[in-house]
């Protein structure tokens, strides 16, 4: 394997080894050279920048890293003989304006770091819910390689633990198509029955009435997504929602609804867990705008069961769509603006799965964006449905999962809950006045639930 460029190591990192890992060989010969055009769902993310996560794993005190690290390399290059894809490359298609594609060709493969942390931290002091600068976390996440790279990832050796990062390109995949990816990876290194190979067929997203056309004239750049302008010195920390906190949720949402003699919106348990979420990050907020001014949650919705025909649920790419809604800044920040959050939240929800693929509902898309961008919005990563918490390489399940990108982007990172009694947990990134009064507005809406 030949080596890869890598950028320079960030100043808390010592980089030990980088490396090109390839794609395993099939019957003695790498995957066909092969591209994959970029459908109207994938074009949406080209401008905005990747998306960050990293796992934190403990360790035994007898633990071989050295074989370890070698055994995460193998298994890498085998799940990348299902996944090639993601050992190409982003490029614009050759002889087109304005086509991209992600290219392959064998010899291509994914930039695997192996670092170790200069400071002697312990893995417990990082994989902790309570803030934490960013700085110490992000350089865990390796940068993508110049050149189109759409995938690269990390090791990092720390006392009593190891930190697996990844960095991924949006346009080449979704949330969900990329943990499936760990989950194969994670199957192979320890021998397990992985999840069923990826389906690898762009015609599977039709596009009858030229939606790509639209997407890529009016797909959002990255200062349109991007919240924050400074995240070096933010801190992020995780907050969580027990089974039963969720469920006192969505029953002051119906006694609301009851009071006010509405319609009590679907109140899922994502939808509570939003909303709960949205109304207290608007309270820690001093805006200084009217009440009459809106502000906006905007959050990704997997369409894959919801095409015609269905798209299949291993179908490697984009196959979401954007939801998002407004409400009140004012009623949001007030007594009722739990209620006032999950309506809002529930109404994303069904807008986004009216009509979807027709021009209309992606007007609406691209209108709610751009009109979000202007008034003010909190976006989301992750999903619950990723089971991030199950990616078992063989030395155990994830003491800790971060997106640690949401510090660049502003969002909430979403997650199921590890304690595996249910529960969602959410990441948050802010500066540190804003993570103290955030933190203090959770503890009393927590409270007041369990009033």
């Amino acid at each position: 394997m030949a080596p890869a460029q890598q950028a320079s190591p960030p100043p808390i990192l010592s980089v030990l080894d980088t490396t090109l890992v390839a794609p395993s060989p099939s019957a003695g010969a790498a995957p066909p050279e092969s591209s994959l055009p970029l459908t109207f769902f994938d074009v949406f993310w080209l401008n905005l920048p990747p998306v960050e996560r990293v796992f934190f794993y403990r360790l035994a005190a007898d633990a071989d890293v050295p074989a370890i690290l070698s055994n995460l390399k193998t298994s890498l290059s085998q799940a990348l003989h299902a996944y090639y894809p993601l050992a190409g490359r982003l490029r614009l298609t050759p002889g087109t304006a304005d086509r991209y594609e992600v290219y392959y060709q064998p010899g291509d493969g994914v930039t695997f770091t192996v670092a170790e942390y200069r400071d002697d931290v312990d893995v417990d002091e990082l994989a902790i819910d309570q803030p934490r600068e960013i700085i110490r976390i992000a350089p865990l996440a390796p940068p993508l390689p110049k050149g189109g790279a759409v995938l690269a990832l990390q090791a990092t050796v720390m006392r009593r633990g190891l930190a697996i990062g990844m960095a991924v390109h949006h346009a080449a995949c979704d949330g969900a198509t990329s943990t499936r990816f760990l989950h194969t990876w994670a199957a192979a290194s320890t021998g397990a029955v992985g999840p069923p190979p990826p389906v690898i067929d762009r015609t599977l997203v039709k596009d009858p009435t030229g939606l790509y056309d639209v997407f890529v004239k009016a797909k959002p750049t990255a200062g349109e997504m991007d919240r924050v302008k400074t995240w070096e010195h933010r801190l992020l920390a995780t907050f969580t929602l027990s089974k039963e906190e969720i469920q006192r949720v969505k029953d002051v949402v119906a006694s609301e609804a009851g009071r006010r003699g509405a319609t009590p919106p679907r109140c899922s348990s994502l939808v509570a867990t939003f909303g709960f979420m949205w109304s207290c990050h608007q309270r820690t907020k001093d805006t200084g705008s009217t009440g009459a001014d809106p502000t906006y949650l905007l959050f990704p919705v997997d369409h894959r069961s919801r095409m015609k025909p269905p798209v299949p649920e291993e179908y490697l790419g984009n196959c979401v769509g954007i939801a998002t809604h407004a409400a009140p800044m004012d009623q949001l920040a007030a007594a009722g603006g739990l209620f006032i959050a999950c309506t809002a939240v529930a109404a994303a929800i069904d807008e986004a799965v009216r009509g979807i693929g027709s021009p209309e509902t992606v007007a609406l898309w691209m209108h709610r964006v751009r009109e979000a961008g202007v008034a003010g919005m909190w976006t989301v990563a992750g999903s619950p449905r990723f089971r991030v918490y199950e990616v078992d390489f063989g030395f155990g399940r994830p003491a800790k999962v971060e997106i640690v990108s949401v510090a660049r982007t502003g969002a909430m990172a979403v997650a199921e809950g590890r304690s595996g009694r249910g529960g969602i947990e959410v990441g948050i990134s802010l500066p540190a006045a804003g993570m103290q009064s955030f933190q203090m507005c959770f503890q009393d809406a927590i409270d007041w639930l369990h009033q």
